[in-house]
């Protein structure tokens, strides 16, 4: 029987038509800048995002941390959201591998850090009391949040105060795809504002690994010294990156779909009593489960080939494996946990 992996979006395998891509393709040594294939796509991405440059990276973690090391000097700061992927979920990176301080402040419950907040945790740097403090360098937002899309008019807003305060902006867009198809703006309008964009195409657009760097050429030629420091120095790269090209040709539109069976998902799993869905936003579903059944429901699901996080506050995200069929099992068999529970 196949297997319902809701986890994450990270799951997804390639698909015959994306193997084929990535067998076909030609190739040459990166780090010699001649594989035809990594130049092709950082073409792409550079041109459909609106930006000057393009780097390719092996994944998401490594992208976001050259980029704030192409941001920030050590000793500098980067202003973050307490709950932001960059800060908390990424072993700490830019403070151990860039001597970057962080300056974490609390996310809105739409991912949103408060302009004020922004504003107050700039430092003041130069001589008397500037010599005291970190130089605050950065803003780094992250799109989507938990699934939400930021609004545009706050993008627009918080990245215009970064620059007042000469900040450059870095947005950490792993899911930039999903906001821009759920808000129904192009992937440029989501990056317009950023000075630099990282980009994953290893989550929704189902390729096996893989990032890309968008930004100015001046960052970008920053963060191609600094990946090769990080161990991102690759040769036949092409291979995996004909998946990301296949990835950016084909599955961007199909994103919806995901957002309707995550939409279809968080409807189903309401109607279990026993059940609170906190939060459904593009992919993602947000759950609380009684804590008495948290894990006997995943042990309950897995047994039945259905993978999931069974944490009190569980996320549950869809992707190109998971269909509406799926979906619709899936839910069946959670409520079946329950009326056997209850029995």
């Amino acid at each position: 029987m196949k297997v319902i992996d809701l986890r994450s979006d990270t799951v997804t395998r390639p698909t015959p038509a994306m193997q084929a891509a990535m067998a076909a393709a030609v190739v040459g040594d990166d780090v010699w800048g001649d594989d035809p294939t990594v130049n092709r796509f950082q073409a792409m991405a550079a041109e459909r995002t609106g930006k000057e440059a393009a780097l390719f990276f092996p994944s998401g973690t490594q992208s976001n941390l050259a980029a704030l090391m192409a941001h920030c000097d050590r000793g500098d700061e980067y202003i973050v959201g307490q709950m932001a992927h960059t800060y908390r979920w990424e072993g700490g990176g830019a403070a151990v591998l860039g001597s970057i301080q962080p300056q974490p402040i609390d996310n809105e419950s739409d991912g949103t850090l408060p302009l004020a907040k922004i504003a107050a945790a700039v430092k003041p740097y130069g001589p008397g009391l500037g010599a005291h403090f970190a130089r605050t360098r950065l803003l780094a937002l992250e799109n989507t949040w938990s699934g939400k899309v930021l609004p545009a008019s706050y993008v627009a807003e918080a990245t215009a105060l970064a620059r007042s305060k000469g900040l450059g902006t870095h947005l950490d867009g792993a899911r930039a795809f999903n906001a821009a198809v759920a808000s129904g703006q192009s992937i440029a309008d989501i990056c317009e504002h950023f000075d630099t964009v990282s980009i994953c195409t290893s989550k929704g657009l189902g390729a096996p690994l893989g990032a890309v760097l968008v930004g100015t050429r001046e960052l970008i030629d920053k963060a191609y010294r600094w990946r090769k420091m990080l161990g991102g120095g690759m040769r036949q790269s092409g291979y995996v990156a004909a998946a990301s090209i296949y990835a950016f040709d084909r599955h961007v539109a199909r994103l919806s779909e995901d957002h309707a069976n995550a939409a279809a998902l968080a409807a189903g799993l309401a109607r279990i009593d026993e059940i609170k869905v906190l939060s459904q936003a593009t992919n993602m579903v947000f759950l609380q489960i009684p804590e008495a059944h948290a894990k006997p429901l995943e042990g309950f699901m897995a047994a039945r080939g259905m993978l999931m996080q069974g944490a009190y506050s569980a996320r549950l995200v869809t992707h190109l494996d998971v269909s509406a069929d799926d979906v619709d099992r899936f839910v069946a068999t959670v409520g079946e946990y329950f009326a056997g529970a209850k029995a």
